[in-house]
Formats: C-alpha cells, structure tokens, sequence
C-alpha cells in the first residue's frame, strides 16, 4: 500500500514546480527570434522518485535564455580557448586506437562542452564542421557496449547519456540515431545484476547513472519536434515495455521506473513544446491535447499487472507511474471540467484512492477505463491475455482478474471482434493455468454469443484455419449449447458462400461440419442422423482432431433430449471410439453415452447399458484419473440403467468389474477411489451379495477381499489370474492391493493347480525389487507362504548325447522341474569294464554315486541317489533312482528318474514334458 506521506511529497513537489514555471512571457529579440513557451518546463524538473535517492543538485530554475541566431564562423574563432581546447580532444579521440578510461571520459565531456557552447551562441548549423555527428553518435554507442555487464565502477555510462542529451538539446543526433542511442543505454544500465549482487557498488554512482538517464529521456522528448513528439514518445515507450516482460526483477524495477519518469513529464505541464535554440517557426506548442501515444492501453495494461507484482520495488514504480499517467489523461480527456467541478473531485478522489490503496487489478482497470478509447481498452485485454502466458507475471489472476472485468462491460471493451481473437488465438495454447484459461475461454464464450458472424469469420482467417489453437477455440464455443447453435448456422452460411475454397483442411472436413451443422435442427431424423455419421467414421482414419472436434458438438447437442434419443443409431461407431487409444476422444464418447442414457427411459437405455458395461472395463486402468474416474461413474449409471430381462447378462459383466473395482478403493486420487466404491456397491446390489454391501456400507474395506474370495470360491483362479495385471499398475498403493489379494485367492488352489501357483510366486518375485518398500516386503511375504503350499513334484530327466553315451562312460542325466527350468544334471555312477559302462550291482541296498556331479544350477545340498531294482516291462534300463534336495529358498524336491543306458534309444518315463536344451525323446508310462 503507497504510504499517503510520500505521495502528498509527489502532489507538493509537482505543484511548486508548476508555480515556478508560470509568468513567462514571450517577447522579440529581433527578426529571427525564437518564440519562449508560455509555460516553460524546467530543464532538469524533478521526479517523484527523487525523493529515494541521493542525485545531483538542480540549479534554480532560470529563464530560458533566447538569443539572435548567428553565422557559423568556420575559422573557429567564436570559441573560446576551453572549447577549442574540447575540439582537439574530440578529434584526437576519433583518431585513437587505444582508449583509456580518462580519455573517454574527457571525450564526453568535451561533447558536452561544444554542444553548450553551440547553444547558448545560437549557431544556425551543426558542430559538424568540427567533428561528424554521425561519428560522435556512433562512437558513444560503442562506449557504452563496451562497458561490462556485471559491475558498475566508472562514470562512461552516466557521462554518455548527458552527452546524448547535450547532443539533443543542440539538435546534434543524427537521423534516425536517436533510437539507437537509446537502445545501447538500456541495454547497458538495465542489464547490470540486482544492487545487492554487484560487489563493490558505488550507491551513489548508481542513483547518478539512473538520473543521467532520466535527464537524458527528459531532453530528448523535450528536443523532439511537436509534429513527432507522439511518435519519439511511442518508440521510447514500446523499447521501455520489451525490458518490463524481462525474468529479470531488477531489468524490470528500472525499465517501469523510467517509464515513471517520462508519465511525470507528460502529468507535470499543461504543454510541452520542443527545445527551439535555433529559431524553428513550423512547431507550436504540443499540447495535451495533440499528445496521441498508440501504445498507451498495453502500457496501462502492462503497468496494472507489474503494481500488483511480488517484487515492492518493481510494484512501487508501477504505481507512481499509474499516478502520473491518470492525470495526463485527466488533462488530455477530461479538460472541459473545471478544477472545483465536484464530479471531477469525486473521480479523481476515487482514482486516487484505488491507486494508494491497491484493491485489485480489476478495480484499477475499472477507474481507468472510464478514461480510455475503445482501441485502447481492447489493447488492455490483449495484454492481459498475453501476461497468461508470460513468466514475468507470476500472478496470473491478475491478469484473469482483468479480462473479468472488461467482461462485465462488454459494450464498452469488447468492440474490435478481429482484434481480440487474433490475441487470443495467438496465445492460447501457451496459457497453462486453469483459471486463466477459463477466463480466456469465457471471453471467447462471450464474444461467440454476441458476435457470432465476426467470430467465425475471424477464426476461419487464421492460417491454417485448424491448427492446433484454432481448433481448441472451435472446441470451447461447441461445448456450450446456445454458441455452438449460433456457430453452425454461421458456418452453414459460410460453407454455402464459399463452395469454391474450402474452409477447412479437407473436403471430407468441410462436409462433417456441414452434416453437423444439420444435426442441430430440430427436425432432423433418426435416420438422416445416422447418414450423416457415416463420414465422421472415416475421421477415425485420417484426422483424429477434426474427430474429437465432431465429438465435442455431438456431446453438446446431446444435451437436447430429442436430439440424444436420436443418437441410439451412432451407438456402435461411438463405441468403436472407446477403442481409439486417445484419452481426449475417449472422454468425449463417455460424455455422449452418459447424456443419452440421461434422456432414456430404463427400456430405451438397457440394451446400450448392456453393451456399454463391457467396453468400461478396460478404462478403470487408465493412466488418466479424470478418465478412470468417469467411465468408473458411468459403470455405475449402466448397472442401474439396466431392465430385468438383460440382468442376468449383466451380473456376468459386473462380476468381471468386480476386482477392478476393488483394487482402485485404494487408488491414489481421492475422487476415483470414492467412484470405486459407489460402483462396487452398486455391483453388489446388482448381484445381491448383502455381505459385500454392509461391508462397503460400513466401510470395513480391510475385509472385502476376503468377501469376494469366500463369496465364489470356484473363482479362485480366475482372480488370481485376473489379478496379475494389476502387479504393473502406476500406482503402489494398487499394486500393494493386488498383492495382498493374490495372498488369499491363491490359497484355494494348493490341491488343485500346483502350476499356477509357481506362476503367481514368479510373477510375485519381480516385485521384490519394485521402488516402493511396502510393496517390497508384502511380495516376499507372499512368496513364500505360497512356496510352502505348492507340493512335491516328480521330475522328469533327460540323457544327453541323444541317448548313447560315448563308449565306457556313464551318460550325463539333465532333470527338469515342472516347468522345464533345470534343476541339476549328474553323471549316472557305475564301473567301466571292456569299454563299456556297467550300471551299478542289482544288490537292492542303497549307494552313493562318486561321480555325481553338479550341472547348471547348483543345489544347496549334494544329491543323493538312491537305486532299486527295474522294473520287468524294462528290464535293460538303469535303476529307479529318487533324490531329495535342499534348494535355495525353495522345499524339498522328489525326483523319481527312468534314464535309457545299455542301448542307443532307449525310452524312459518323461510324463509328458519336453524339456528345454537336452535332447528330445518319446515318453512311456511308468509302471
């Protein structure tokens, strides 16, 4: 809030000077005389915001001096010997190579010197006779590149813009240099780091540098010509605005507070009039009233967002600047009304008020808007609109705040349709904060309900007319009833007149919204509706945009219960959309459906209810919360929407949701998980289950799992089955459920499939290493209170060397598990007698095999084996062996091992598997 002391400082300061500046008169001083203002500005007048820093000291203000213009003297001889003296330097300095600090600074001093000589003299020509301006200029511009852009340490930068000034007053820029000029000083003063970053900072060295610039931008604008003080105005301005959208906070405090020092300058003075030290006749004063700045409404809108800022300085130059340009446009627009005129008093009071006491963005724009032309005010919105997406705004409300309130006067801000939609299509797909992007599309809203014929024509001019943000603008005005109406019947207007140029990108385009714009009669029917629709199919083929665009006018106009009960005939297109992968599209269909199942009757809607409950399902899963959210909703809607001849189909879908519905109670987002279990406990009074109802009605969520598991046993391994999935959700807290799940359903299937058990504690062990510790720890749990349940297994064996080992040695036996991973491979032991291998004696007693022998993996514990008589239907084959191990975290293993030996092919027992690696071999039933 802008303390009230320091401002009644900025009215008193300002009055006084007003009352030295007044009583001067105008008078001849011969026949080529230079006429005086009638009311003179002092040449240094001071600011507002010289009462923050130490700066130099004015001189008293002293009658402008005007005197005889006379004859250029090219022999010099008019110059006195220090100004001829600023003359050898000034050249020996063009001449220069190496330049030191003290030779630019006695170069612009010299500068300074001649150009006040030129002037207090009244010489009729330039100071080129002595040195080019175009060099001079040239020259200080290079100087003031040259100087570092982290420290301020010498006075170059402040000698170079009096000397820019000096040169001005005495009308020695160059054409066209000005600007330039300009440019070089803003660069090199706006650019330096914060004060408090800047290591041995002269404090007053730079409050001197920022006032050299004031000075500097005092007396160009001074110097200017009346005919273009508007346009020299507009151009330092526009430059001034580019340094206010800088990231940098300290670039900014010191582009707005210059852009404070030139609104004082034009508040300060009834008339400003240029500087005429040579005697221009075709210039009269400039008054306020010949004063036009184009580019006022974007520095109003631009200053409006930097005085609500987070940064106070920056905030408080944004302010002093408002002060200054409300009373200029006091001055300019309201000079009718007499000082004491209570009308006035009360605005001006209340303008006062708002700007001291900082209310909001909108209540500022209001008091000024009072004030402003329509092109001025449409240039506040378009700067609002661009701040949205600007990173030097960090507020962003305020920028919404702004556009709100040119919204609630739309006659008065919302006049040039183009313009406003230029800006908003320009900028629309780099605003990314949700409140501002409502409030852009409420304006465009807004515009399309009071200006339909110019919106549409606007949007079609853009190029190309459906890119990316013209078709975000197309969506916003279908997604409203009474715009999109309006839109159609203007594009059906445009299609008509344009049938030789298309308006879209294609012709397949432009007839979809033709047909489209059909569909929004009210006459049309059922089957001229599903006619039409047969174009869009093909959209799903080549433009997905102009689809979702479609889309997003058929779940508008399905708002209209006639037209949605004439949408049952899209039914099977629209669900083909379910599967088009594009969340945007599949949102869309999901809002159709739900608006025609609103407008039914139970027996219209039961049988899409019935097709629909089918194609949700996959959609509980989505990565996007808003859509799992939605279809979790609609699911819900669907159970309750079906009749009681297609209940029965419905109970099999619905049990097929059941564990989706389950796992997302635990989904992260808050509003999906409360979906979940309204759903969940619509399922169950579908399906009658009063247990699974209390328990949800109740909230004993903990023991719902174990509900669905003992509700239907005998679908126990289609849970687990249908819960595997779930093991690779985003989501740990999914995961975890699904985990803890698999726990309880897989106890069931300990007798009756050993072989999915060991596929859930494989699918359950690549979760010990999952990101999230929980869901660590819970995984290896489970693992192993399911190993301990799975039973012991026969295994099955392999010879290698295609069953014939090599003569007078013991073949090699790989055996495999159930599920064909090698367990261990072993040379069969015996004796080696002529050459070939004998199996061990038929003694029937137990023996170890020396040369037993690891294979692959390694067991935990040494084999042992164990042999016993054949059996009479193989009478040659090798021994019965058994062999127990101790595995790795796994239980014990029994292995029963029919190996062919004596001869080449001999068959053996497999019990129907074929192993990986080995050889392959026929299998006989054991005896």
């Amino acid at each position: 809030m802008l303390n009230l002391q320091f401002f009644l400082q900025c009215q008193y300061q300002e009055e006084s000077l007003k009352k030295k500046s007044k009583g001067r008169a105008c008078k001849n001083t011969g026949s080529y005389l230079v006429s005086r203002m009638a009311e003179r500005p002092p040449r240094r007048p001071r600011v507002a915001w010289e009462a923050r820093a130490p700066q130099e000291s004015s001189s008293p203000l002293k009658p402008y001096e005007v005197c005889m213009v006379q004859p250029l003297q090219t022999d010099g001889s008019w110059l006195a010997v220090c100004e001829k003296e600023s003359v050898r330097c000034i050249q020996a300095f063009l001449k220069s190579t190496e330049k030191d600090e003290a030779q630019k600074m006695r170069f612009l001093q010299s500068i300074r010197t001649l150009c006040r000589a030129a002037r207090h003299k009244g010489l009729s020509q330039g100071l080129d006779v002595f040195c080019p301006r175009d060099e001079l200029a040239e020259n200080i511009r290079a100087l003031l590149q040259e100087e570092p852009r982290d420290h301020l340490r010498t006075a170059v930068r402040q000698q170079a813009m009096l000397a820019i000034a000096a040169l001005s007053s005495a009308e020695a820029v160059p054409e066209g240099q000005t600007i330039p000029l300009l440019d070089a000083c803003f660069s090199s003063v706006f650019c330096l780091p914060p004060k408090e970053d800047m290591q041995g900072l002269d404090t007053s060295l730079y409050h001197k540098t920022l006032h050299a610039m004031d000075t500097m931008l005092q007396t160009v604008v001074l110097g200017s010509p009346a005919s273009s003080l508007s346009k020299e105005l507009q151009s330092i301005l526009q430059m001034l605005l580019t340094f206010t959208k800088s990231p940098s906070a300290a670039v900014r405090e010191r582009a707005v507070g210059r852009i404070g020092t030139l609104s004082y300058l034009l508040a300060s003075y009834s008339s400003l009039e240029a500087w005429c030290p040579f005697g221009r006749e075709d210039d009269s004063p400039a008054c306020h009233g010949g004063i036009h700045i184009p580019i006022l409404g974007e520095l109003l809108g631009r200053l409006i967002l930097l005085s609500f800022c987070k940064d106070k300085e920056t905030s408080r130059a944004a302010l002093h600047a408002l002060h200054h340009l409300f009373r200029f446009l006091q001055q300019q627009r309201c000079s009718a009304w007499p000082e004491d005129n209570l009308q006035h008093q009360r605005v001006w009071g209340a303008a006062s008020t708002s700007c001291r006491s900082l209310p909001s963005t909108s209540a500022t724009t209001k008091v000024f808007g009072k004030y402003l032309q329509p092109l001025e005010r449409t240039d506040i919105i378009l700067t609002a609109i661009e701040a949205m997406t600007d990173a030097s705004i960090s507020d962003k409300e305020g920028a919404s705040s702004m556009l709100d309130e040119a919204m609630k006067d739309p006659n008065s801000w919302l006049t040039d349709v183009p313009k406003i939609m230029s800006g908003i299509h320009g900028n629309l797909e780099h605003i990314r904060v949700a409140p501002a992007r409502h409030s852009v599309d409420s304006l465009l809203l807004l515009l399309t309900n009071r200006c339909p014929r110019e919106v549409v024509k606007s949007l079609l001019k853009c190029s190309p007319p459906v890119d990316s943000a013209a078709l975000a603008m197309w969506e916003v005005m279908f997604s409203r009833l009474q715009p999109l109406e309006k839109v159609l019947r203007e594009l059906r207007i445009e299609l008509r007149n344009q049938r030789m140029r298309r308006l879209f990108s294609t012709v397949l385009e432009d007839t979809c919204i033709l047909q489209l714009t059909l569909l929004a009669a009210s006459d049309v029917r059922a089957k001229e509706f599903a006619a039409t629709y047969n174009l869009w199919r093909s959209l799903r083929h080549q433009s997905l945009e102009m689809l979702s665009l479609v889309l997003q006018g058929l779940v508008t106009l399905s708002q209209r219960p006639e037209t949605a009960r004439k949408m049952r005939v899209l039914l099977e297109d629209i669900v083909e959309t379910l599967e088009s992968g594009n969340e945007d599209i599949q949102m869309k269909a999901l809002l159709v459906f739900r608006n025609m199942l609103g407008h039914m009757r139970r027996q219209e809607a039961s049988p899409i209810a019935l097709q629909l409950a089918e194609k949700l399902l996959p959609l509980f899963n989505h990565e996007s919360s808003q859509l799992r959210e939605f279809s979790l909703r609609l699911f819900r809607e669907v159970m309750q929407k079906v009749a009681w001849r297609h209940k029965r189909q419905m109970r099999k879908n619905v049990r097929q949701g059941l564990l989706p519905l389950f796992f997302h109670l635990s989904d992260q987002s808050q509003s999906v998980a409360k979906a979940s279990g309204e759903a969940l406990l619509a399922a169950a009074e579908l399906l009658k289950w009063k247990q699974l109802r209390h328990l949800l009605q109740t909230q004993q969520t903990w023991r719902i799992g174990e509900c669905l598991v003992v509700q239907d046993r005998s679908r126990a391994e289609e849970y687990c089955h249908q819960s595997l999935p779930h093991l690779k959700d985003a989501q740990a807290t999914v995961r975890e459920a699904a985990v803890r799940f698999i726990g309880l359903a897989a106890r069931p299937l300990r007798d009756q499939s050993p072989e999915k058990l060991a596929e859930i504690c494989r699918a359950l062990k690549a979760l010990e290493k999952d990101v999230e510790p929980s869901v660590c720890s819970l995984a290896s749990q489970t693992v192993l209170i399911l190993r301990q349940l799975i039973p012991q297994h026969t295994l099955a064996a392999v010879v290698f060397d295609k069953f014939s080992p090599r003569p007078g040695f013991p073949p090699k036996v790989a055996v495999f598990d159930h599920n064909l991973s090698t367990v261990a491979g072993f040379s069969l032991g015996g004796q080696r007698a002529k050459g070939k291998w004998q199996p061990p004696k038929e003694a029937g007693l137990p023996g170890e095999l020396p040369d037993a022998l690891p294979f692959q993996q390694p067991l935990a514990a040494q084999p042992t084996l164990t042999w016993a008589q054949g059996t009479k239907r193989h009478p040659r084959s090798a021994k019965l062996a058994s062999l127990h191990a101790s595995r790795c975290s796994e239980v014990a293993t029994s292995c029963v091992l029919w190996a062919g030996t004596a001869l080449p092919g001999a068959q053996f027992h497999t019990e129907g598997l074929k192993p990986k690696g080995g050889a392959s071999c026929p299998a006989t039933s054991a005896q």
